[in-house]
């Protein structure tokens, strides 16, 4: 059973903001680091890769939807991604990179001290993509929970970018929120778990991230791109009222 674990969602391929979190101290010293998908969508898909491959067995690898996009687009199973800067992404990897991509699993659990046995997955343990929101409906939560194990206690879940710890049906629902494309406040936002749960969030140099990230990537839009998300110009007001009619909620159900 770990006693400590970090858990860094939805770095989409920016590579400082990734540096960033890696260099906390609470997240070198912790017994694993938890990737919960879409790792790699973004500007600088191949060099994210070969940086946390660097760290070896530590890290629990979990395909995201944006990362399984990558991988279709990539072996002619789509010919478009919804994300315009998906097909960069897709094409900037190696073979052996959409390879590995392509292995990675949908969900895992890990024992943590204090948490008990704990399930990772991208959107929800059933789906990639599925939305759900801090303030979804129980009626929501207990139909994307259904099918869970009854030893699990508390299932960490990224997707939305926005970070958030709550209850459902008596299992504590964690999102760690996005290190590289955060919506609501910038820096790169993970978390801590063991003997309970952190929210984290590690400023950086934006500023020098962007210039970085304009100098390093080819994609041609990047200016935009990097200042956008970089700098969390979506706010969570805008994202939750985008979002809200996905997460399948129902007139008057409780939240």
């Amino acid at each position: 059973m770990a006693d400590r674990v970090a858990v860094l969602s939805d770095v989409h391929g920016v590579l400082p903001a990734l540096e960033a979190v890696l260099a906390e101290p609470d997240v070198s010293g912790a017994d694993r680091i938890v990737l919960t998908g879409d790792i790699t969508a973004g500007p600088q898909p191949a060099a994210v890769i070969d940086r946390l491959r660097e760290l070896g067995d530590r890290v629990l690898w979990l395909s995201g939807n944006a990362d399984r996009e990558l991988v279709e687009y990539r072996r002619g199973e789509r010919t478009e991604i919804p994300d315009p800067i998906g097909v960069f992404a897709a094409n900037a990897l190696t073979e052996a990179q959409v390879d590995f991509l392509a292995a990675l699993p949908r969900t895992a659990t890990l024992g943590i001290r204090g948490l008990g046995r704990v399930l990772f997955c991208h959107a929800t343990p059933r789906d990639d993509e599925e939305i759900v929101l801090v303030d979804s409906p129980l009626d929501r939560w207990a139909e994307v929970l259904t099918a869970l194990d009854p030893d699990i206690g508390t299932v960490v879940c990224g997707h939305t970018h926005m970070p958030y710890v709550r209850l459902a049906h008596g299992r504590l629902v964690v999102n760690p929120g996005s290190v590289g494309m955060p919506y609501g406040r910038p820096g790169a936002h993970w978390c801590l778990l063991g003997p309970g749960t952190d929210l984290r969030v590690t400023p950086y140099d934006t500023a020098t991230a962007v210039a970085r990230l304009v100098r390093e990537c080819a994609y041609p839009e990047i200016g935009q791109w990097a200042d956008y998300f970089l700098h969390a110009r979506a706010t969570d007001a805008e994202v939750l009222t985008a979002w809200t009619p996905k997460d399948g909620r129902s007139a008057g159900a409780v939240s």
